[in-house]
């Protein structure tokens, strides 16, 4: 059983990821259980080598389908992480585009909600290293911002 403290838009959630069997887990979330049922594993799409960094086994979910690795962002860029694990649903940017700080960039899917992932400041997008659909780990550098 693995226990998460995340903060989503300003709120608090307690997670609890219990078993998982085949691609149902059971997940607590402050104190009320939910039945999540994962995608049933697919054939990854990869348009570009990345990087693979081992994870530390007590900060990541093991899911059936197969996670974009973090990648290393480059020196004088910062990376946009993945708050949590889940699924690329909608990315609003593409490389080139000036962004502020706050701006929504991605919609990322987790525990069948649907989360904004913000621009951490202001710049121009040098690279987005996740598609739609892709899983994503705790931790993964979704859009790099020069």
């Amino acid at each position: 059983m693995k226990e998460y403290k995340y903060k989503i838009n300003g709120n608090l959630y307690n997670v609890t990821v219990g078993d998982i069997e085949d691609n149902i887990a059971h997940v607590e979330v402050n104190g009320t259980s939910y039945t999540v049922e994962m995608e049933k594993k697919q054939q990854p799409v990869v348009t570009k080598p990345v990087a693979k960094v081992e994870a530390k086994p007590e900060s990541t979910v093991s899911a059936p389908t197969k996670p974009v690795v973090p990648a290393k962002a480059a020196t004088g860029k910062s990376g946009v992480k993945s708050p949590l694990p889940g699924v690329i649903l909608d990315i609003k940017v593409n490389v080139g585009d000036v962004v502020k700080k706050g701006q929504t960039i991605i919609i990322l899917e987790a525990m069948k909600m649907e989360n904004n992932i913000n621009a951490d400041k202001d710049g121009t997008i040098s690279a987005i290293n996740v598609s739609k659909g892709d899983s994503v780990l705790e931790g993964t550098d979704l859009i790099i911002i020069e």
